[in-house]
């Protein structure tokens, strides 16, 4: 191999090169398209498998356990009942909002 060999083959490999180049901005646009197409697909199959898909029971139970229920005392509780049974004020604002929510 000479060094001329290997310009020839550069040449001829740089013409090649650019002959593809050519011929393929011919396309560039519908190219173009269907790349986006393509990435448009992806996305929307992507997001329904995402959005069918179900949470397994075990998360489902770490969820739950994870979550604090909060607890209010039996004392507490009827203090605020006895409260609300004695004002009269408090049984009307409950009476009025019980007949019309929306007022």
């Amino acid at each position: 191999m000479n060094i001329k060999g290997l310009d020839s083959a550069s040449l001829s490999l740089r013409a090649q090169i650019s002959l593809g180049v050519t011929k393929i901005r011919k396309f560039s646009l519908l190219l173009f398209i269907g790349f986006v197409a393509l990435l448009y697909g992806f996305v929307l199959l992507r997001i329904s498998t995402l959005s069918s898909q179900q949470p397994s029971p075990d998360s489902v139970t770490g969820q739950v356990q994870a979550a604090h229920v909060p607890h209010i005392d039996e004392s507490v509780a009827k203090r605020l009942e006895s409260l609300h049974n004695n004002s009269v004020n408090v049984q009307t604002l409950f009476n009025e909002s019980r007949s019309n929510p929306f007022q």
